[in-house]
């Protein structure tokens, strides 16, 4: 045993790592960054976030190709699927108050490991997002001139025939890219009036389609002889929801730059939920009068709203749509050149990044080298890359951060809240009790937890019931739940995804496992829901928790099992090459390693009521760390 236990004892100190925490500040409104994007300015980045390239592009297309006319009920389903989302992205915004998105919120409440690799995604997502929507807009312009920029650029350079290369250098592509980086970078402020202007023209020509749509609207086009309203049933609505799915993925800008809001416990979560709402009105009101117009079997998926008006004798209505989808990515390409650094930035700042990408500019308070390489990376890949084969990245990278900051909303519901601070500096903190003997202290301490059980603990209306759950650990009955829940979800999306052909399972068996995996699904959030939860008033907070992240967790995890295996054999790739970052420099300049090295063994005495035993222990006591008081006992702390 003894040649062992080093290797045990290194194993677990490296598993202690992996899985160490960001201390949780959510009252701290300190940042090296500047506050001054207001409710209003969070909610146009919401809409310009999600109002792109799918609202005249992807309605064409799930209306062609998929959905038909109920193409407005897929939109709908998915709003509401992106809705369980958008509410654990609010509460942690509100939470804490800090840039990081996903990143952020994974780290303070899953672990640095698994924050590391949300990052590391996260940044890639907005990589490939960006670059795809200025491949995007310089096809859309070029179309309006009738490809003669491609035109030249093949004729003076040539085409490529290599895997993975796009066909051409896009070099406009790439101009607009390093013309938005420099914008992006004269500070947040000048972002967000952009954005003002982009989106509000944007979001005035969506109210002209609508209006000129149901003018010209013939609910002939919606009969049977048509195709009827749904002429691709039940599964085409599912397979265009899983498409329209990622139409609302752009409102997780506002979680990402919650720091330089002014008030971002009550900013963040109002915009949330307006920038959605409108989103989703809008799109489910385009698709409406785009199949309305025109019948759904002979619209055009690249341009479907702009040849919609072209074909009703329209055409200067085109133009005026033309008009709204450069201005709509626009503030897309603005948007992602905007939340991408600051991931870096949060990443740098906590030292799981390089400290170069933590370097804020003087005068405009932005992350300036984050921003260039950022810049400089989207253009490249602008500009060489086949993004055709990249872009399902979108998809699952999208997905597994929404995964895991469901999956965090229920971790820190049950953990036991931090001590509360004041961002007044001027306030009283919390008052010292005074307790005449240690029965008074005792007899208090036993009250407060009779009125307020720990978050955890089960709920004490149910002990009598479920008594049996309360013989483990604080927290350990939770975690166990938790772990059996997400698998049980895993298990619950394969059996729906791939259904009983896949699986090559007798209709008896099938049922069987769909029965067994709902049934578990089901009994551990029913065990979730026995315990104690915290309760803030002070913050927005999701409701139905458990419920509601655990529908997203199982949405998330059907989805991107529909994904491919290539997309799957990519996504594994990218993900060693963050592993080697992460061991090779993370790992050794966190701030919370730092923070360990520095901070020697402290002596830890603890006094037993009896007072006839006292125990010595040696703990290593990182600092701002509080120890837990139990009721049967009494701590002291001291350095040596």
């Amino acid at each position: 045993m003894a040649p062992g236990l080093p290797s045990t004892t290194s194993l677990a100190r490296l598993c202690q790592k992996l899985n160490r925490l960001k201390p949780l500040e959510g009252s701290s409104m300190e940042t090296s960054l500047q506050r001054c994007l207001s409710t209003l300015d969070l909610t146009l980045l919401g809409v310009g976030g999600m109002v792109g390239s799918g609202l005249y592009v992807l309605t064409g297309t799930v209306a062609k190709q998929m959905a038909g006319p109920a193409v407005l009920v897929s939109f709908g389903v998915a709003a509401v699927a992106s809705l369980l989302a958008a509410l654990c992205y609010a509460e942690f915004g509100a939470r804490v108050p800090r840039t990081g998105s996903a990143y952020l919120f994974t780290y303070v409440s899953m672990g640095e490991l698994w924050a590391f690799l949300i990052g590391w995604n996260v940044l890639l997502e907005y990589l490939i997002g960006g670059a795809a929507v200025a491949r995007a807009w310089s096809g859309y312009l070029d179309s309006m001139f009738s490809h003669r920029i491609r035109n030249f650029t093949e004729v003076h350079v040539g085409v490529w025939q290599v895997p993975f290369l796009a066909h051409y250098p896009d070099f406009l592509a790439t101009g607009i890219i390093i013309l938005a980086s420099a914008l992006v970078s004269c500070g947040a402020r000048v972002s967000s009036w952009l954005n003002h202007v982009l989106s509000t023209i944007s979001l005035v020509i969506i109210l002209f389609i609508i209006i000129m749509g149901f003018v010209l609207a013939q609910p002939h086009n919606w009969s049977p002889e048509e195709g009827g309203f749904a002429p691709f049933g039940f599964s085409g609505i599912l397979a265009g929801t899983a498409t329209c799915f990622f139409a609302f993925v752009g409102f997780d800008v506002i979680a990402a730059s919650c720091e330089e809001a002014r008030n971002p416990k009550r900013a963040v979560p109002i915009a949330i939920a307006i920038s959605l709402g409108l989103v989703a009105s809008a799109y489910i009101l385009v698709s409406t009068v785009l199949t309305l117009m025109v019948p759904w079997h002979s619209l055009d998926p690249d341009s479907a709203l702009a040849d919609a008006f072209y074909r009703r004798g329209y055409s200067w209505a085109g133009f005026i749509v033309a008009a709204g989808s450069i201005c709509a990515m626009n503030t897309v390409l603005l948007l992602n050149l905007f939340s991408g650094p600051r991931i870096i930035y949060a990443m740098a700042i906590d030292g799981l990044f390089f400290q170069a990408f933590a370097y804020v500019h003087h005068r405009t308070q932005v992350p300036m080298v984050g921003i260039l390489v950022f810049g400089v990376l989207m253009a490249f890949m602008a500009l060489l890359l086949d993004l055709e084969a990249l872009v399902q990245f979108l998809s699952i990278g999208t997905l597994l951060a929404y995964t895991f900051v469901a999956t965090s909303i229920i971790v820190l519901r049950f953990q036991k809240a931090p001590p509360s601070s004041s961002p007044d500096p001027a306030s009283p903190g919390p008052e010292a009790k005074e307790y005449d003997s240690f029965q008074d202290h005792i007899h208090l301490v036993g009250t407060e937890q009779a009125v307020a059980p720990e978050p955890g603990q089960l709920r004490p209306a149910l002990r009598p019931y479920l008594g049996f759950l309360g013989g483990c650990n604080p927290g350990a009955t939770v975690a166990w739940a938790l772990g059996v829940m997400l698998a049980s979800a895993i298990t619950l999306g394969c059996v729906l995804v791939f259904g009983n052909t896949a699986l090559h399972l007798p209709n008896w068996g099938y049922l069987l496992l769909l029965l067994l995996s709902t049934t578990v699904f089901a009994l551990s959030l029913l065990v979730l829901g026995a315990h104690q939860q915290q309760r803030r008033q002070d913050t927005f907070q999701v409701p139905l928790v458990p419920l509601t992240p655990a529908l997203s967790i199982l949405l998330n995890i059907c989805l991107m099992l529909n994904l491919s295996y290539l997309t799957w054999l990519r996504f594994s790739i990218w993900l060693l090459i963050g592993l080697v970052v992460y061991f090779g420099y993370g790992i050794w300049h966190s701030k919370e390693n730092q923070q360990e090295l520095q901070w020697p063994a402290t002596t830890r005495y603890v006094v037993f009521p009896d007072g006839s035993l006292e125990e010595t222990v040696q703990a290593v006591q990182p600092p701002g760390q509080a120890l837990v008081q139990e009721p049967s006992r009494t701590e002291q702390l001291t350095s040596p």
